[in-house]
């Protein structure tokens, strides 16, 4: 299933969890995790953003340069 991991496993693992870091904190663990993915993939669209306007500038450059 999840790279060997059975449902045994994965039952144990998340009964460990709940014992560790209890009921409470859990959906406050989630939610941090998930703001957490979402600027990290905000920041990967800006930055393609930027390389691809970088990358219209440099053609438009040369467009010029071969007109001109």
């Amino acid at each position: 299933m999840f790279g060997g991991l059975g449902y045994g496993e994965i039952l144990l693992i998340f009964l460990i969890v709940l014992l560790l870091f209890g009921a409470k904190r859990i959906p406050e663990i989630a939610h941090g995790l998930g703001r957490g993915i979402r600027e990290f993939r905000k920041a990967v669209h800006e930055v393609k953003d930027e390389i691809e306007s970088a990358s219209e500038e440099g053609e438009d450059e040369e467009r010029k340069k071969l007109a001109g």
